[in-house]
């Protein structure tokens, strides 16, 4: 099992089923021609690192599937994927297992 950060500790969130919460990797600040951009320019990261992750995927004859994904992966998503919310002033995203595209070693 990965050990948590103080800041994952802190985190009052539980995914359920095959729900993930990720929080996004930093995206650069500056152009290819070296302009630094303001964050509402910015195109959002589609990386992140896994923060916490539900049970697993629910079969309909009941069998309970656990992710592919735990807490401390790097991973890929979808660029409009998951819904993002802010809880103590960070931002996550919350998404479906079948949105995170690949898993970064």
């Amino acid at each position: 099992m990965a050990t948590a950060t103080a800041s994952e500790k802190s985190l009052k969130l539980k995914p359920i089923g095959d729900r993930v919460i990720a929080q996004r990797l930093g995206s650069a600040e500056k152009s290819r021609g070296g302009l630094y951009l303001p964050d509402t320019a910015q195109e959002k990261p589609q990386e992140g690192k896994v923060i916490a992750v539900g049970s697993g995927k629910t079969l309909k004859n009941g069998k309970v599937v656990p992710l592919a994904v735990k807490a401390g992966d790097k991973i890929i998503f979808g660029k409009y994927s998951g819904s993002e919310i802010k809880v103590d002033d960070k931002e996550y995203v919350f998404l479906n297992e079948d949105d995170i595209l690949a898993i970064v070693s």
